[in-house]
């Protein structure tokens, strides 16, 4: 699901208007009507609440107009605030004023702090809010009337509606301008904008609903700029292939891990049941002869190739051939590998004479630290880096604030400058390609944050591109079900207790879940779509 900037999200309004020909009266009219047709759907016993609507200046004031008459075609009675004089309004959100005063819809003026503060009260009291006040056109903090009424509604008791965006959030920054609607739903109009899709500002918009109000789907996914999307379910489940009744474990990739140094052996397993639980038809562990007998016993699902090692337990560069020579299809290396000289060294030649796709995980991405334009792909070698944000800003050589605060434009530059795909891992995961397209993952919770998890991821992109042949689709289906995995896991078990190993465990019902279809209360961060 495509995520659009104030920008981004103009254009597709105007060629929707100009170019398609649907009317701007049309897709106010939509957009007020799905709103109504949201709130009815997530709001126990709406009819009898009271409720009172927030109507800026602008075109979301319009929105709040449909709303309120809409609201009255269902016999839902609702108080309208206005905030400014009826002559200030203009265009289509004119019309609906207007519409609203011939149907004897009183609209109560606010114009100045004065006459906030004789109606406020109703604020106080009431039980539903629809913020209809900005939508996506702020670009500055709001202050004077507005932030007291932000503060106000904030305090408020009510569940709070906001219509596009919550008022305060401005839709080019992931991180509030200053003071904002704190809602409980935000209802957004043909598709999620930016400050919906990421954190921190995405913990400020409550349960997200996105509904259709009349704008084409490919006017949304053909607009220039920013190429950034939100994975959803249905996406997800468009990627997972139904297997042929005639199918058997060579159509399904031959993954080989190499992981694991003495010490580090459950490095390698849970990179090696990741891969197992996500469908690989055949996995096999590469690791030092002195970690066999260990990993081995993990699991007699997967098979074990010795390698030599060094004095410490670790794998030698010496063993470059004997990888190459091996019958694969994938190979992830680095969780749990060491960081030794021949270790780096036998990552960096594996990089460089591999003709299989590799994933790049862990110790295998602290190879390249200081030499980072050694890790390139294209013509014809097809890399995967899976950093979390202290390994990337080792990478980069700048800290781990700077990653954090820009992980998107991050992933997207290295990307774009090694030819490769970035798993940037952590909240929210971005999946960055070559081409500058992004991808944001709202799978998964802080139980997550426990050793090992990346190490599971890994094995599951390796196994996803056997399965796949296709190296984004791959880390798009691998880092969601990671994710909803860790949800499930987290809403048996809680969060404090998760693990690795019991992620996987959640590996099948979280893929079964997406096949079956998931359904919205399931959805990761209560994601809901009314399209």
């Amino acid at each position: 699901m495509r995520v659009l900037n104030s920008l981004q999200m103009r254009d597709v309004d105007r060629r929707t208007i100009n170019e398609i020909g649907v009317p701007s009266i049309v897709l106010m009219e939509n957009a007020g009507r799905q709103v109504v047709q949201a709130m009815l759907s997530t709001i126990n016993d709406l009819a009898n609440k009271q409720i009172v609507i927030l109507c800026g200046r602008g075109n979301n004031g319009g929105d709040g107009f449909v709303v309120a008459r809409t609201l009255l075609q269902e016999n839902i009675s609702a108080s309208v605030f206005l905030f400014g004089r009826p002559n200030d309004i203009q265009g289509d959100a004119k019309t609906n004023l207007n519409i609203l005063t011939r149907l004897g819809i009183e609209v109560l003026e606010i114009s100045d702090l004065r006459a906030w503060e004789k109606h406020r009260m109703r604020i106080v009291r009431c039980d539903v809010i629809v913020d209809a006040l900005c939508g996506t056109g702020l670009n500055e903090p709001i202050k004077g009337l507005l932030k007291t009424v932000v503060s106000d509604t904030n305090s408020a008791k009510a569940q709070i509606i906001s219509i596009d965006l919550p008022t305060g959030l401005s839709a080019d920054s992931n991180t509030p301008i200053g003071d904002f609607i704190k809602a409980t739903y935000t209802i957004t109009l043909a598709t999620p904008k930016l400050p919906l899709a990421l954190f921190p500002s995405s913990n400020c918009v409550g349960n997200l609903v996105v509904v259709d109000i009349g704008i084409p789907t490919t006017t949304i996914k053909e607009v220039d700029g920013l190429r950034l999307d939100l994975l959803i379910p249905q996406t997800i489940k468009k990627i997972i292939p139904r297997r042929k009744f005639d199918s058997h474990k060579g159509d399904f990739g031959r993954v080989l891990v190499v992981a694991g140094s003495v010490g580090k052996t459950g490095a390698a397993c849970l990179a090696g049941s990741g891969a197992l639980h996500s469908g690989a038809g055949l996995v096999t562990i590469a690791t030092p002869v002195s970690c066999i007998e260990m990993v081995a016993k993990a699991s007699k699902d997967y098979m074990t190739l010795p390698l030599e090692e060094t004095e410490k337990g670790s794998l030698k560069k010496t063993t470059l051939n004997k990888i190459l020579g091996f019958l694969c299809d994938v190979i992830a290396i680095g969780p749990g590998l060491g960081t030794g000289d021949s270790q780096k060294d036998l990552v960096r030649s594996l990089v460089a004479q591999s003709d299989v796709p590799l994933v790049l995980d862990a110790d295998a991405l602290n190879a390249f630290v200081g030499n980072q334009k050694m890790l390139k792909g294209g013509n014809g070698k097809s890399l995967v880096i899976t950093p979390h944000p202290g390994e990337m800003s080792r990478l980069l050589n700048i800290d781990t604030e700077s990653v954090q605060q820009n992980r998107v434009e991050i992933a997207i530059d290295f990307a774009r400058r090694a030819n490769l795909f970035v798993v940037l891992k952590g909240s929210q995961t971005i999946v960055a390609t070559p081409e500058g397209s992004a991808f944001i993952n709202p799978t998964g919770n802080p139980g997550m944050a426990t050793g090992g998890t990346g190490d599971v991821l890994a094995g599951m992109i390796a196994a996803w591109i056997g399965q796949l042949g296709d190296i984004e689709s791959a880390c798009k289906v691998a880092v969601y079900l990671h994710g909803l995995a860790g949800d499930l896991a987290a809403n048996s078990h809680g969060e404090v207790s998760l693990t690795a190993s019991g992620i996987v465990s959640y590996l099948g019902r979280a893929t079964q879940k997406i096949i079956n279809g998931l359904d919205n209360k399931e959805s990761p961060r209560e994601l809901y779509s009314l399209q």
